[in-house]
Order: structure tokens, then sequence, then C-alpha cells
């Protein structure tokens, strides 16, 4: 190579190595601003409360910044878990006025309407779920900083909490008595207003006009959100469900389905207690957690696979039908590393082709870009989701797809930069939607960041062949004035302090005594 080629390469790396140094100082500023002292929110407009699933892939990430606040990040969550074992998809912060979300705590009245199934007397909480990610979350936090973890009695503490909301998705909610946890809202399985619900949706009776008031209106743009039939609906199934108590077993759903990736993570996590329990020396209990984690993924197979469309759909129980859209939640099992090959590999191909187009478009659309229902800045009616983007990734690498995986990875972390840690994009243009600053997206930016995710160089260039460098449409490259900490060192080290402004130190450090209790 000669010194004109070599010295090229040179300069590129450098500038690749400030480059996401830079993209790591601004992840951790967003997690940083978002932090409310004992959780994180989502965003500051639209989202002022403590998500379920949400708060899950922010401590995949907040690991990587302070192992203590990640598992604070769980903690608290787990505060708000109910005595039959749901942990509710909202815990509310009693701090935010009732009119800044919708539905709010007084919609909700979990300490009331949720007594008999053991809702929390001293917190506001939501009565439905979002997919169990949180051990799996738990599992890698621990394995950030294994001997604080042990120190705090971390994985002693969460895992008869996360047991209990395993038990409770196997016993409560397998409403179509295969093996699978059912959803009974369209929110639960997080995938809120996908066409995969629209069927199902179309027998509940929406909520009255006026009697509800929609606060997310106020923060995005009406075109971008569900349509206000579909919320009048999510209302009345809402308020079904609390008007009976939250009890699963008295209430008519009038929607119940079994979603492909809430189960495929439900069985993630199995498997993740599987560990957790091992580590606490608990093999017995271990053992079960991984027989559990095979029934699920066995069940999956079973009843939700489509062979002709190379995916899992949806099932919907009151009918036993199962749907006919492909929707990236149909891919997500394949992070289930006893997958049988040909399901694995029929995914892979069902991604890498028109309805998803891996490697074409930006990440991977939310639903299928040659479908009649597709729209790419309508929520998850085709945009593009950083955390659906991250779980396939992790799909590649457990196939060995390493070349695949990179590029999406980068792909990624472009998007991330380029608009400003977006809630989402569109997937053809790259266009940054909904909020901006969301911490799911600045997490997991630092978890795709971190050094166990930088391929060798053999990898970085078959993954250059695979993707196309001009792809990327954005906004903004993220300045660096507004720079807090660097992510990948310690908090409380002594470079932590030096790189911290003063005020933001104390705040960490009076969070980190209490972390330490």
């Amino acid at each position: 190579m000669t010194p004109g080629r070599l010295e090229t390469r040179s300069a590129r790396a450098t500038a690749e190595r400030e480059g996401r140094a830079s993209l790591r100082r601004a992840a951790t500023r967003v997690l940083l601003g978002n932090w409310t002292g004992a959780s994180t929110v989502p965003s500051r407009s639209l989202y002022p409360h403590q998500w379920s699933w949400d708060s899950a892939f922010i401590a995949i990430g907040l690991r990587h910044v302070s192992p203590r606040r990640a598992q604070r990040e769980l903690e608290t969550l787990l505060g708000a878990q109910w005595g039959d074992g749901r942990i509710p998809h909202i815990a509310f912060n009693p701090a935010v006025p009732l009119d800044a979300y919708f539905p709010s705590p007084d919609f909700w009245r979990s300490a009331e309407a949720g007594r008999a199934a053991g809702a929390p007397a001293g917190a506001q909480t939501s009565g439905i779920v979002q997919p169990p990610v949180h051990a799996l979350a738990a599992w890698l936090v621990h394995l950030a900083d294994p001997a604080e973890s042990r120190r705090r009695g971390f994985l002693e503490r969460v895992h008869p909490r996360l047991a209990a909301w395993h038990r409770y998705l196997a016993e409560a909610r397998d409403l179509g008595g295969g093996g699978l946890a059912s959803a009974v809202h369209p929110w639960e399985p997080g995938l809120d207003n996908s066409p995969a619900w629209d069927d199902p949706l179309s027998r509940v009776k929406p909520a009255p006009e006026g009697s509800y008031r929609r606060a997310d209106l106020a923060h995005g743009s009406p075109a971008d959100r569900p349509t206000d039939i579909d919320y009048g609906r999510y209302v009345r199934l809402a308020s079904d469900y609390r008007d009976h108590g939250y009890d699963d077993a008295r209430t008519p759903h009038a929607f119940a389905v079994e979603d492909p990736c809430f189960n495929a993570l439900l069985a993630a996590s199995e498997r993740a207690l599987g560990s957790i329990a091992e580590a606490i020396g608990d093999p017995t209990a271990a053992e079960e957690h991984r027989r559990r984690a095979g029934c699920v993924t066995r069940a999956l197979v079973a009843r939700l696979w489509d062979p002709e469309a190379g995916i899992f759909v949806c099932r919907d129980v009151l009918t036993g039908r199962m749907g006919g859209d492909r929707t990236v939640s149909g891919l997500a099992p394949l992070i289930l590393p006893d997958l049988p090959d040909e399901v694995s590999h029929a995914l892979l191909r069902t991604a890498r082709g028109g309805h998803f187009g891996l490697g074409r478009v930006q990440l991977l659309p939310s639903y299928d870009l040659l479908g009649p229902k597709f729209d790419g800045g309508r929520y998850w009616r085709g945009p593009s989701w950083f955390n659906m983007a991250w779980l396939f990734h992790r799909g590649l690498l457990r196939l060995g797809e390493h070349a695949e995986a990179e590029a999406l990875r980068e792909a990624f972390l472009r998007a991330a930069r380029t608009t400003d840690f977006a809630e989402y994009v569109e997937p053809h243009s790259g266009e940054g939607r909904g909020v901006r600053d969301f911490s799911w997206t600045a997490a997991l930016t630092l978890d795709l960041l971190s050094p166990d995710h930088e391929p060798p160089e053999d990898v970085v260039a078959d993954a250059e062949a695979i993707a196309n460098a001009d792809v990327v449409v954005g906004s903004g490259v993220l300045a660096d004035a507004d720079i807090v900490a660097e992510p990948d060192l310690v908090a409380g080290s002594d470079l932590w302090a030096a790189a911290t402004p003063p005020a933001v130190l104390t705040a960490l450090r009076s969070s980190e005594v209490q972390d330490s209790a």
C-alpha cells in the first residue's frame, strides 16, 4: 500500500473514531436529559412517564453509562408490579399534570379498579402490559458489571419478580390454550396501530366522541398518529378491562391476539431467567425456565408460523384465524436460538425480499412494503423503528450473518445521528418522524457502539459492499456543544468526573448514593 493510501486510510479511521465518540456523547446526553431521578421517560413531551418495555431497552443501553443506574431503571419499574405478577405498561409520575398524557391515572384508576388483582396502593399505573423483554434486559445489565450486581444483590432481588411476571403471562394470559400469551389491547404488543390489528379491532365499538381528549396530537402530526376511530377503540377496550377489575378471566375481551414478537421476547426472557437463576445458585429453577422457553418457541412455530408467507403472523384468539399481514413482529423470532433452521432461513429470505427490503431501505419497516395498507409515516403502519432493528441485528448475529448485521448496525447508527435520535424513520427517505431525543433510540445506539459490537476488518469490508452509503437522508448532525459525558466511562470514575459538568455530576452522584442502597 502506498504512503498516500495509508494516510487516507488513517485519516478515515480517525474521523470514524471521532464520529463514534461524538455520537456516544450525544446519546448519553439524551438519557441524562430524560432521567427523572428514579427512571427514564421515553420523551419529555409525548411520553412523560415510565413505560415498561421502553425502560427495558433503555437499561440495555444505560448499562454502558452506569450499570447501577441501569439496575435502578428496572428496579423502579418492578416497584410498580401488581400482586398477580403483571408489570403495567405505564408507571405514572404523580408530579406530571393529568392533562399531559391520556389515558391518565384518573382514567385507569388502578389502585381502586385493580385492587383484587393486587394493584399497588401507593403507585399509579395503567392496567395493561407490554412485551416481556425485562429479564433479557436484567441479564445484560448484570453482565455489564457482575461484581457490582452481586454486591447489590441485583439478580437475587429481580428474579422472583420477573418469574412472577412470566407466570402471570403463562397462566392468566394463555387465552387460546396453546401455550402462548395473548394481548388484550393493541398497545400491549407495542405495535399500537399495526395493520395486523385492523380485523380484530373492527368488531370493537369506539368510545363516544367527546368522552376523552387525545393529548398525543399536541405533540405530533395527526398524519403520523393513529386515527381517531382507532383511538376510540383503544379507549373502549381499556375502559371495559378496567370496569371488570382488570380480571382476565372475567373480562369479555373483544380483542385477544397472539403476537409473534410478544411471545418471542417471552421465550428469550425465559431463557435469560434461566441464566439469572443459575447465577444465583438455583439450578432447578434454571432448568425450568429453559424448559418453558423451549415450550414457547415450539408453540410459536406450531401456532403462528406461516410457511407460505415465510413469516410469523398473529392469531385472532376469538376466531382462531391467523392474520394475513406481514409485519416486523413476524421477523422478531429470529432472535431465538432454538428456532428450527428452516424457519430461520425462511425468515431471512423474507427480510431480504421485497416485503421488507433489508439493506435497500432504512432499517426494517414495520409493515410490508408491498402491502395495501403501507403508510411510511404513520406510526406502526410502515415506519422503521430502532428497537426492532436492534432485535433483528441480534438475530442476524445468531445466524452468523456478520456482514449483514454490520451493515444494519451502521445504518442504525447513521439514522440515529442524522435524525437526532428520532422515535422512528420513514423507510424510503430516512426522514426522522415522531419525537426527537427518544430514549430507546439513544440507549440502543449506545449498545451498538459498545466494543462488543465492533466487528473485524474483513466483516466491515463485507458490510460496506452490502450497504449503500448514500441511502440515508436525514437532518442535523448533533453538535458537541451540549455534550455531558463519555458513556463508556464508569460513573464515579475520575474520567467521568472530568467529562461531566458540575451540576450534572452532583445529580449523578446523588442518585448513585441512593442506587448503592
